[in-house]
């Protein structure tokens, strides 16, 4: 079992900047990919960002890129989400989610990560 608490929310205007984190408790974080997926209110969950590993190889949307990047610390057992240059559209819940290691890391698909976080609130006023 892997515990996920995210935070870092909270309200902020066009074109600033946030920063999200999510700590990670129970088995070993090195054998996890870790990703972040958001949902805006009446859409789906889509994938947003997502690390590998060790760290070495990142993912990201093409509505996120280069704007936010993803890294980790795998001797504290967080991965953080830097999110610049926000948009009205990054609006949404923001969560963390981690993937047991596997030969194929299908780093954008929601149902192949084994656990969830609560979710921290991501609003962007116009």
């Amino acid at each position: 079992q892997v515990q996920l608490v995210e935070s870092g929310g909270g309200l902020v205007q066009t074109g600033g900047s946030l920063r999200l984190s999510c700590v990670a408790s129970g088995r070993t974080f090195t054998q996890y990919t870790m990703g972040w997926f958001r949902q805006a209110p009446g859409k789906e969950r889509e994938f947003v960002a997502a690390i590998s590993l060790s760290g070495a190889v990142t993912w990201f949307s093409d509505s996120v890129k280069g704007r936010f990047t993803i890294s980790r610390d795998n001797a504290k057992n967080t991965v953080s989400l830097q999110m610049n240059s926000l948009k009205p559209e990054d609006t949404a819940i923001y969560y963390c989610a981690a993937q047991y290691y596997t030969t194929i890391v299908y780093y954008a698909r929601l149902d192949k990560y084994d656990y969830w976080g609560q979710g921290t609130q991501v609003t962007v006023s116009s």
